[in-house]
C-alpha cells in the first residue's frame, strides 16, 4: 500500500477527462430518493452501503435543491418522525472543518448544529461517548437523518444547503481508487478505470458530458482534500487523555472540542 504522501501525489495527477469518461461509462442521475441522506436499518444493505463512513449524495444543479439559507431547524424529537426507530443507524458523512464554517455561514447554525464528532473510535463510558476521533460528520436529527435533509409529502428528497453541500455529498455515489485502495464508502457495486461506484438507485442512468465533467472535477478535489486532511492530522496529532463524557476531535487544524473550539 502506498504512503499518504505518494497517494497525494497520485491524486493531484488525476486526469479529470478520464474520470469523466469513467463516470459516463457507469452512468448516473440523482433520483432524489434520499437514501444516502437518511439513517438506515442495519438489516437494509442498501442503506448501509450509502452510510458506511462517508454517506453523502450527488445532487446535480438541475436536481432541485432548496434555498441556500434555511434557518428553520428540524424538530429534534422522535415524536415528529413517526417512522423513527431506535435501532436505526445514523447517516454518517465526513465534512471538512472549512466546510463546517461554510455551512454555518449559509445557515447561521452553531457548530454543533452542523457537525458532530465522527463516532468511529469513540467508546461508551457511563452512558456517554468518550475518547478521541479524527473526523467530523454532518449532524443528524433524532431519526439519524442528515440535519439538512428535507422530504416532501411524495417522498422526494432535497438538500436545504444544496449550493453549499460538502464535497462528499457533491460526489456521492462515486469515489476514486488510489494506491490500490478505494476511499472508505463501503463496497463498490461498479467500477471503471479509477472510479468506483457505490450503492445508489441512480446508477446506470444517462449523464451529460457537462455534468460528468463537473462531477469529475469535484471528485478529484475531494480525493486531494481527503488525503491532505489525513496528512495534516497525522503530522499534528498529539494524544489527549480524555475522561468520561469528554470527546476530542483531531482535524487538520488541531485538537478541538465537540463545539469546534480549539482544545
Amino acid at each position: 500500500m502506498q504512503s499518504l504522501d505518494a497517494e497525494l501525489a497520485e491524486a493531484r495527477e488525476l486526469d479529470t477527462d478520464s474520470l469523466a469518461d469513467a463516470i459516463q461509462s457507469i452512468g448516473f442521475e440523482c433520483t432524489r430518493c434520499g437514501a444516502c441522506c437518511k439513517g438506515y436499518d442495519p438489516a437494509d444493505t442498501g442503506g448501509e452501503q450509502a452510510n458506511d463512513g462517508a454517506g453523502g449524495e450527488e445532487r446535480r444543479d438541475d436536481a432541485g435543491g432548496e434555498e441556500r439559507r434555511d434557518d428553520t431547524r428540524r424538530e429534534d424529537s422522535a415524536s415528529s418522525d413517526a417512522d423513527c426507530h431506535d435501532d436505526r443507524e445514523p447517516h454518517t458523512a465526513t465534512v471538512f472543518p472549512d466546510e463546517v464554517r461554510d455551512l454555518r455561514a449559509a445557515t447561521d447554525y452553531d457548530w454543533r448544529d452542523v457537525a458532530r464528532p465522527m463516532p468511529y473510535g469513540l467508546q461508551e463510558v457511563d452512558g456517554e461517548q468518550t475518547g478521541e476521533t479524527f473526523e467530523w460528520a454532518l449532524q443528524t436529527d433524532a431519526c439519524g437523518d442528515c440535519t439538512f435533509y428535507r422530504e416532501s409529502d411524495d417522498g422526494t428528497g432535497a438538500c436545504a444547503v444544496h449550493e453549499d453541500r460538502p464535497l462528499i455529498c457533491e460526489t456521492y455515489p462515486f469515489s476514486v481508487a488510489l494506491g490500490g485502495t478505494a476511499q472508505p464508502m463501503g463496497e463498490a457495486v461498479d467500477e471503471a478505470g479509477q472510479v468506483r461506484a457505490h450503492e445508489c438507485e441512480g446508477l446506470g442512468r444517462d449523464i451529460s458530458r457537462e455534468n460528468a465533467e463537473q462531477l469529475a472535477a469535484a471528485l478529484k478535489e475531494r480525493a486531494v482534500r481527503e488525503i491532505e486532511e489525513a496528512i495534516a492530522v497525522r503530522d499534528g496529532y498529539r494524544p489527549v487523555e480524555t475522561e468520561a463524557g469528554e470527546v476530542v476531535v483531531h482535524d487538520s487544524e488541531g485538537a478541538k472540542r465537540p463545539d469546534g473550539s480549539a482544545l
